[in-house]
């Protein structure tokens, strides 16, 4: 097993899905890829597209042909792994790149950084997750994630074998991935409920919005933006019981199991459309959409 990197961007030639696969040409990559089965990759978009950096990792259950393409495989993620980071990584910053394993003898970027999809040192996986993942502060949440009353953390310095050690253990924690991603769908849509554009926060500096997935995690959904809309702990609840759904152009459905229609419709935004995220790629992806219409929404 080793980690990779696997380089994306947005709009490009190959139907890759970070959360679900990755395909690239089998001629120039297969062999390389395969290394990757049972171990984790990180997503590096170039400065061409829209997160220019380490934006997110994802654990490759395994490389398979493309049914769909001659000369093309897949790398399948396992399911539930994706996570977005809520700092994006830069290729390079003062300190030099955060592959250090792309310096050549004379310390120079090699022309390793051009390969689409490379192998990872440990030391640099770790340095890029840690950095991805590193800040605490930020947008408060609504409740939870702070040290209860009377509680003092400890903070340590732990020796560099035990960071690296513990980089994937900080992927697969949940407490973790839901901060992350509680922080990536707030800012994505403003700390704003999507669906009745309410932005509300409270005296203790925390939004009244909340971080929900459309495909639950339990059922296979990443922590991904485009798997995630911000709302009112109301819209939540109507939401997660199948009594509210969206249409893949963000058009706004209500159960005819609810029974008060006419306040449902008022507390939604008048014009029965899910708000957009700021960025077209945190734009809630219609596979995601049609899963919660065909297994949670009541019809």
């Amino acid at each position: 097993m080793t980690k990779g990197v696997f380089i994306y961007q947005a709009g490009s030639q190959y139907e890759d899905d970070p959360t679900v696969h990755y395909q690239f040409p089998s001629r120039l990559y297969l062999s390389r890829a395969s290394q990757f089965v049972d171990d984790w990759v990180v997503y590096l978009e170039s400065r061409r597209g829209g997160k220019r950096g380490y934006f997110a990792a994802a654990k490759v259950q395994s490389v398979v042909p493309d049914p769909t393409a001659a000369g093309m495989h897949l790398a399948l993620m396992e399911p539930g792994s994706f996570i977005e980071f809520d700092n994006h990584v830069p290729f390079s910053d003062q300190d030099g790149p955060a592959e250090r394993g792309l310096l050549n003898e004379r310390g120079e970027v090699s022309g390793r950084k051009q390969s689409a999809v490379r192998p990872l040192a440990e030391a640099d996986f770790a340095r890029i997750v840690s950095r991805g993942l590193a800040d605490e502060t930020g947008i408060l949440p609504r409740l939870g994630d702070m040290a209860p009353a009377g509680v003092v953390r400890e903070d340590k310095s732990p020796f560099a074998f035990e960071i690296e050690r513990d980089r994937v253990s900080v992927l697969t924690s949940r407490p973790i991935r839901d901060r992350a991603f509680r922080r990536n769908v707030l800012a994505a849509y403003d700390s704003r409920c999507a669906l009745s554009r309410l932005k509300l926060i409270n005296g203790g500096g925390r939004a009244e919005v909340e971080a929900a997935h459309i495909r639950p995690v339990e059922h296979g959904g990443p922590d991904a933006v485009a798997n995630g809309l911000a709302l009112s702990g109301t819209a939540h609840w109507m939401f997660d019981r199948g009594l509210i759904t969206l249409e893949d152009d963000l058009q706004i459905k209500v159960s005819r199991h609810v029974n008060d229609v006419d306040s449902v419709w008022h507390f939604i935004h008048p014009s029965r459309r899910s708000a957009e995220p700021i960025h077209q790629a945190y734009r809630p992806h219609p596979h995601f959409l049609r899963w919660h219409r065909e297994n949670v929404f009541k019809v």
